[in-house]
């Protein structure tokens, strides 16, 4: 696994480096469809220990979560922070299209997604027990890594998951299956 301050210089297209950055970053940029228009906000998120799903926690107040129930159509952004000296283009990302759905309260997926992410952000605990509160999974269809300025691939959901799976829930923690 790509450590989180290592995305640099030695980045590569690799479901590695995919991973190191996906796992290095704790926030995305989620784009829903508001009233038909693009709408953008950002989410913490987590990824469930298969690989095969991101989670968000979020309130049934903002706007993107009406979005969600609306239409489950979804993308994240998620980016190498900005650096001195480094030109915007040449920031690692990956946008990941897929589909949102809502955690029945209770059920199996509920909790397994609760444990995902507490185990990234224990201390949201406490809102894990708002009513208006509920989890989204997001499962990939398609996504689109840009490792740097002109390197970049286009990723199947297989390869995603694959690229994602038993890494590590936490930023700079290891896997022992890594």
């Amino acid at each position: 696994m790509v450590p989180s301050d290592s995305i640099s210089e030695e980045r590569t297209l690799s479901p590695v480096s995919l991973a190191g950055l996906v796992r290095s970053r704790t926030v995305a940029a989620l784009g829903t469809l508001h009233a038909g228009a693009p709408f953008v906000s950002m989410v913490p998120f987590a990824v469930l220990p298969e690989g095969d799903a991101f989670v968000i926690h979020v309130s049934r107040l903002a706007a993107h979560t009406r979005d969600m129930i609306d239409d489950p159509r979804v993308s994240l952004l998620v980016m190498q922070p900005e650096r001195e000296g480094v030109a915007p283009q040449a920031l690692a990302r990956v946008s990941i299209q897929g589909e949102a759905r809502e955690m029945a309260r209770g059920s199996e997926e509920a909790r397994a997604c609760r444990e995902a992410y507490l185990a990234r952000f224990p201390e949201a605990a406490p809102l894990t027990e708002f009513a208006d509160f509920s989890f989204f999974a997001i499962r990939p269809s398609h996504a689109r890594f840009v490792a740097g300025f002109a390197r970049a691939i286009s990723v199947t959901a297989e390869t995603l998951v694959k690229a994602l799976h038993g890494a590590s829930p936490v930023p700079g923690r290891t896997s022992p299956t890594n």
